[in-house]
């Protein structure tokens, strides 16, 4: 056994009880501190619901007595003798809406109150009579308003069609004037080329007929040089490796002239492939201002039905609520008819 080792865990186990008790002792005295405020605390409180309770009792004392209660007059010993009757006119500030003493139709100035009804009735009869007839005019004259506005916009839409078709018409017809002239450049452009490859080898055969290649004078090879020399471009004795050669610039010549054709019948192929498209491009863009069209006059329709309901929905408003309150016989009826 480690002996320091013991003595040093003791002495910490000390220290650290040492160090508890004071902390619980600390916790002591601060709940004796916390009790002894709570004690003060409880002793104002109590001073202070002391002080206003007597402040209530003087108060009642001083500024409510019985007779400044409300109810005082329930049990006031001089009642009669400060009993006045129960309405000295219709202003009277007694005559409340609790004390029941005066109800509608029973006022001191019955007969001019009811002449003053009758004229005031009278005169909102004719003022709803004037009502109703303006409202007339003004519902004419806006059924008027609106039903020239809708006719003019239906000719201002129907002359902005009639322009974009005149329009359209015209670029249909320019594009296919446009057309119609290329195609003839292009015919007349194709006669000329031809006309002229047919002159070309009529003069080409032409010569040929005529000189001496195809007529095989033997003296067409004679160099002036001597007898012993000849012209090569006229010599008939040829070897075999140059009629060859002379062969194969003719294949050559074929070919060239296919390739010529070849881009020919292309450069023919693309502009008829741009003829298509731009007739194509022509009738996409009929279609779209068709569409367009379309959709103007389906939301000029729209708007048109919207309006008209809108119309029938105020006609039928004015119709059977706003001036549907006229008054009958049981509305003068009621009045008068009290038992008191």
């Amino acid at each position: 056994i480690d002996k320091d080792v013991l003595d040093t865990q003791v002495k910490d186990r000390k220290i650290q009880e040492a160090a508890e008790k004071a902390r619980n002792e600390e916790l002591a005295n601060e709940m004796k501190q916390n009790d002894k405020i709570m004690c003060m605390l409880e002793q104002r409180q109590k001073n202070d619901i002391r002080n206003i309770n007597k402040a209530i009792s003087e108060f009642q004392k001083n500024f409510q007595k019985p007779e400044t209660r409300r109810e005082f007059d329930l049990s006031d010993p001089q009642a009669l003798k400060k009993d006045r009757p129960a309405r000295l006119s219709d202003s009277d500030p007694r005559c409340t809406v609790s004390g029941l003493q005066k109800f509608v139709g029973e006022d001191l100035n019955y007969d001019q109150r009811m002449k003053f009804q009758k004229e005031q009735l009278r005169e909102w009869s004719l003022q709803q009579q004037r009502d109703w007839k303006n409202a007339l005019a003004n519902q004419k004259f806006a059924d008027d308003l609106y039903d020239k506005n809708r006719i003019e916009l239906d000719q201002k839409t129907m002359a902005q069609q009639r322009k974009e078709e005149e329009n359209r018409r015209a670029v249909c017809a320019a594009t296919k004037d446009f057309n119609r002239t290329q195609a003839a450049e292009l015919a007349e452009r194709k006669k000329l080329e031809k006309y002229q490859k047919m002159k070309d080898d009529m003069d080409e055969i032409s010569s040929l007929l005529r000189g001496d290649l195809l007529s095989e004078n033997p003296e067409q090879a004679v160099s002036s040089f001597g007898r012993h020399r000849v012209i090569t471009d006229r010599w008939k004795g040829m070897n075999q490796d140059q009629l060859m050669a002379i062969r194969y610039t003719q294949q050559q010549q074929v070919l060239e002239k296919l390739r010529l054709k070849e881009e020919e019948r292309r450069r023919d192929a693309e502009w008829d492939r741009q003829s298509i498209q731009a007739a194509r491009a022509q009738l996409l863009l009929e279609r779209h201002q068709q569409r367009q069209n379309r959709e103007r006059r389906r939301a000029l329709d729209k708007l048109n039905a919207e309006l008209s309901q809108e119309q029938k929905s105020k006609n039928i408003y004015l119709k059977e609520e706003a001036y549907s309150n006229f008054p009958t016989g049981q509305y003068y009826a009621q009045f008068n008819t009290t038992s008191r």
